[in-house]
């Protein structure tokens, strides 16, 4: 069974050219051999949650850096397709020059500078923006009405911070630089259930009350889907399914092949790790 994502996005959210964000048909080629990324096409549309799923290794943060032009710091190139952003191409900008127009990108593992303090961490998220004392306290304080737990911790230096913290850091840090979409990669990554819920919680509130848009790269296929409003499955380099999340949460085959479920219960791995020869979206 293909859910086709086209189909049920332009009911909901108007045709795909009227999205903030589109990724048209882009490969992407490591060291001028690899091949990373075969074809990949997604959409997001203004003021929406899109989860990009997929176990590790399937090119999720590949896609992340190919939209925020971070590829050519690790010897890759997006080779064919095209990344639009507001209906103009994006993909000969600086990283820098992305910031400016609004897409920040959240980088796996969180990457903050661990000798400053969070606060001092937090602004250099506003390094881009040309804005008064005022202002800039004004988004400080924004910054901590959503992660209240940064401000208890503003002075404390961000390498002596929890996972979690560090990881609300960053994500406060790119909301410094007032992002109309965020590219989050692995938020859940190496934090405990209760923290995850909470990051995601924000994340959920960011969208609703700043309209910021988020493309969120996760492992977490359970909790992704509770959050977003479409997605898209990643696989060796393609997207092999694509829909409205509560249209994949529900769906036998992702149930199956990611969340380790199934109308007839837990699978166990020996069951679940040949799956490829099953699929049925494949077929």
């Amino acid at each position: 069974m293909n859910i086709q994502a086209a189909t049920s996005m332009e009911t909901e959210a108007g045709p795909r050219g009227d999205h903030y964000l589109n990724i048209n048909n882009i490969e992407v080629i490591y060291d001028h051999v690899i091949l990373v990324l075969k074809g990949v096409s997604l959409a997001v549309p203004k003021g929406k949650i899109v989860a990009l799923l997929g176990a590790n290794g399937a090119g999720k943060s590949t896609t992340l850096k190919a939209i925020s032009n971070l590829l050519r710091a690790e010897r890759g190139d997006v080779t064919k397709g095209s990344v639009e952003y507001k209906g103009q191409r994006i993909d000969q900008l600086t990283p820098n020059e992305l910031v400016k127009r609004g897409v920040i990108q959240v980088m796996e593992g969180r990457h903050c500078f661990a000798h400053l303090s969070i606060e001092e961490n937090l602004l250099t998220g506003a390094y881009t923006r040309s804005i008064s004392r005022a202002e800039l306290k004004d988004s400080l304080e924004k910054v901590y009405h959503y992660f209240p737990r940064l401000k208890t911790r503003r002075t404390s230096q961000a390498g002596y911070t929890s996972g979690g913290e560090q990881q609300m850091c960053a994500i406060g840090r790119a909301l410094m630089a007032k992002p109309e979409m965020i590219l989050l990669d692995e938020p859940s990554m190496g934090l405990a259930p209760q923290i995850v819920e909470e990051i995601f919680e924000i994340v959920k509130d960011l969208n609703s009350r700043e309209q910021v848009s988020f493309l969120l790269a996760e492992q977490n296929t359970m909790v992704a889907l509770r959050y977003a409003d479409f997605g898209y499955i990643l696989e060796n380099g393609r997207v092999v399914m694509e829909g409205a999340a509560e249209d994949l949460r529900t769906n036998e085959d992702v149930k199956e092949f990611y969340l380790g479920l199934s109308s007839a219960g837990r699978k166990s791995f020996k069951e679940v790790k040949h799956y490829r020869r099953r699929k049925r979206w494949l077929s």
